[in-house]
């Protein structure tokens, strides 16, 4: 073991005991090498995501200490920066949530530092919304969005909403570094802080103000009453069940069955281990009470509600959507019915990430809308909103989404929001029912009408101290690669946006990508199929994007079963040394 490792678990296990149990799991690896090493061999980075990390005692885990240090470095960060300066907080369901955002909290109030803090767990949204009304210079959201719950994070955010900038976090992470957890960081006591205004919870007023905010975003008002419309909604035992609720019932969506073993918070997660929409074993328990109640719609929120999933009504049972299909359904949605009402904006935008389906091109052009293709992140899509806003020309933003489910209408927040993506799918569902359509016939119509697109997303994992290595390898071989096909395809086009240059072989030339530098290859391939891969920027896994394209649906399916098999079995995606 190394020396710096085993030192550092030998400050831990004498200086960690605000937290007994963290003591007790310091104490049970003594003898444990792999096990205090994994602890101790780094520190959590603080990125433009913030902090993830399991929970648990060390440098490498998410606890009291982890969230305090690195709180210390962004109020060393704000007040080098800002004369005064606040922060809106908030947090979901998951375990030591709200110590988290209470200890960040202390720490900000001890620096001098406003705290306006939620009275309970709140959606990842409300944050960013929170930020903009308070007029605060920062925003922290203790979440690990859709992990499993073994997991905890802390997400930080700017002064204008959005999630925090490659060069504000690096500047938070450098005030981090110079610190010790256990030394440097101020701490006050949270009640006398509260008495003395320095932490104030957020009042009642501003959820009513957010939730005007959304109910905005309605294309067509009064479409969901008397529309039948019969909707299952599951929050995941996470933040979203309050306010998606409400935003149901005042837009005129009475008919909701509530899935009651997922209903209340419960960082634990036990009917859905791993929380995430994108996944069906997630919505097992939405699906079945769907077939009790004969639903028409399927709404499951993530736990620090987003993002949101859905099934619908497709023959005799149900279907679940990806999210590259409810964006588009909802964009084609949202555009059609503005021009038709007159509501639509001059030189109208739409924002998409650059692994969101290309399909998107067509929509875009059928209403001559622009389209901006921006990197993987919501806050990418949040900083064509500000840039627009810069130009007091944000009205002609109309919709901006990422295919992991996230979606945004509206300029009010800077984040994906499943508050008013609930809303929206819901109204379309109306909408479309008022016609006798299920949004399985839409989506179909609107493959009919554009091509047959299949895009399919795969993770691969890799876990402990050695993971970040072998995923360095991968990525190092595949920016090596000379191949001339995959897959019996001939590759067309190759994208390096870390290296920030575009190859286009049947032209033979090279263009310069002019979007902030990032770890993503792209292989496009003939009859525009793809593969796209990139590492994820929160966990330990290379995610892998397909799009296979056919002659109908099932071609479109085969091909892209093609691809991923070829994918699986290549040494140029997973060499063997």
């Amino acid at each position: 073991m190394e020396i710096k490792v085993k030192e550092l678990y030998d400050e831990w296990l004498n200086n960690a005991s605000d937290d007994s149990s963290l003591i007790s799991e310091l104490e049970s690896i003594k003898n444990d090498e792999d096990g205090i090493y994994d602890r101790f061999y780094r520190s959590l980075e603080f990125g433009t995501a913030g902090l993830r990390g399991i929970l648990g005692a060390g440098t490498n885990r998410m606890n009291v200490y982890t969230v305090r240090v690195a709180t210390q470095g962004l109020a060393n960060y704000l007040t080098k920066k800002y004369e005064s300066a606040s922060v809106s907080i908030s947090y979901d369901s998951r375990i030591n949530s709200d110590l988290f955002a209470a200890e960040a909290a202390r720490v900000l109030a001890a620096n001098g530092i406003k705290v306006y803090l939620t009275t309970e767990l709140q959606p990842t949204p409300v944050v960013s919304y929170a930020v903009r009304y308070h007029k605060s210079q920062a925003g922290i959201m203790v979440t690990a969005s859709h992990n499993p719950s073994k997991y905890n994070g802390y997400k930080c955010y700017g002064s204008d909403g959005c999630q925090m900038t490659d060069h504000d976090a690096t500047a938070v992470y450098n005030e981090i570094i110079k610190l010790d957890c256990f030394k440097d960081v101020k701490l006050c006591d949270f009640d006398k802080a509260l008495n003395e205004g320095m932490i104030e919870y957020i009042k009642e007023e501003f959820y009513e103000s957010y939730l005007e905010k959304v109910e905005e975003q309605i294309v067509n008002k009064g479409v969901c009453v008397d529309a039948g419309l019969r909707v299952v909604y599951t929050p995941l035992n996470g933040a979203g069940n309050k306010l998606v609720r409400k935003i149901l019932d005042r837009t005129g969506v009475k008919d909701v069955h509530i899935v009651k073993s997922q209903e209340m918070p419960d960082g634990n997660f036990p009917t859905c281990p791993y929380p995430n929409p994108e996944i069906k074993e997630a919505l097992e328990e939405g699906l079945k009470l769907c077939r009790e109640v004969k639903a028409d719609l399927l709404l499951a929120t993530d736990p620090d509600s987003d993002r949101v999933g859905i099934a619908v009504p497709d023959g005799d049972d149900y279907r679940l959507i990806t999210g590259n299909e409810t964006g588009i359904m909802l964009s084609n949605y949202i555009l059609s019915n503005r021009k038709a009402l007159g509501t639509l904006p001059e030189n109208p935008i739409l924002v998409k990430t650059v692994v969101t389906s290309v399909l998107m091109e067509k929509v875009a052009a059928e209403y001559g809308c622009e389209l901006k293709n921006v990197l993987t992140g919501f806050k990418y899509i949040g900083e064509q909103i500000l840039e627009l806003e810069k130009k007091h020309e944000e009205s002609r933003y109309v919709f901006g989404f990422e295919e992991s489910y996230g979606y945004l209408a509206g300029s009010y927040v800077r984040d994906k929001d499943a508050v008013v993506a609930s809303m929206l799918i819901a109204e379309m569902a109306a909408y479309y029912k008022r016609q006798n359509k299920t949004l399985s016939q839409v989506i179909d119509e609107l493959y009919g009408k554009y091509g047959f697109y299949n895009n399919v997303t795969l993770s691969f994992e890799f876990d402990g101290a050695s993971g970040m290595e072998t995923m360095k390898k991968i990525m190092d071989n595949l920016r090596n690669c000379t191949a001339a096909e995959m897959a019996g395809f001939d590759i067309v086009k190759h994208a390096d946006y870390l290296l920030s240059f575009e190859k286009d072989y049947v032209n033979g030339t090279t263009t310069e990508i002019k979007l902030p530098k990032s770890n993503v290859l792209s292989f496009s391939l003939k009859g525009g199929n793809a593969i796209i891969v990139r590492p994820s920027g929160t966990e330990p896994k290379i995610k892998i994007y397909f799009t296979g394209v056919g002659t109908d649906k099932a071609d479109a399916v085969r091909v892209t079963n093609n691809l991923i098999d070829y994918v699986k079995n290549s040494e140029l995606f997973f060499p063997k040394n």
